[in-house]
């Protein structure tokens, strides 16, 4: 099952990567003291490394909370700025884009699913550290 939500995930996180890699080109007008193409090819980055980790790394809890993280924090600010006229905030740029287009919508349900299936993921990997895992009493048991 693992396997099957690691292929989601990061079939998800690379529809995002490839979507804001394509379109970071035409937002690089777009600025304050970061243009909103840098932080596309940011995301881009961000959501393809994850891919690749969680495909490299899938029984790890921590690349399924990075592909948490970078679907969510995706998903979150589409949400946002299609929706709500924040402004700049600091360096970044006003970002507000009150329509969706087909790649927009793409890159939305692609994170909605990617995050979805990693916190899926995250949620089966992760295990509370034990305050002993019985090595110790185990071995002690053994000797007697």
């Amino acid at each position: 099952m693992l396997w099957l939500l690691s292929l989601l995930t990061a079939a998800g996180l690379a529809v995002d990567a490839y979507v804001h890699a394509d379109l970071a080109q035409s937002y690089d007008p777009i600025k304050a003291t970061v243009s909103q193409g840098g932080l596309f090819r940011a995301e881009a980055a961000a959501a393809a490394l994850a891919a690749l980790l969680l495909l490299v790394l899938r029984r790890h809890r921590y690349a399924w909370l990075l592909a948490f993280a970078v679907a969510g924090a995706g998903l979150a600010a589409v949400l946002v700025y299609r929706y709500n006229d924040v402004g700049a905030i600091g360096p970044l740029p006003n970002m507000y884009e009150p329509v969706w287009y087909p790649e927009k919508t793409a890159s939305a349900i692609a994170e909605g699913v990617a995050a979805a299936t990693a916190l899926v993921g995250l949620l089966l990997t992760w295990r509370r550290p034990a305050r002993g895992d019985g090595r110790r009493h185990r071995a002690s048991r053994q000797r007697q």
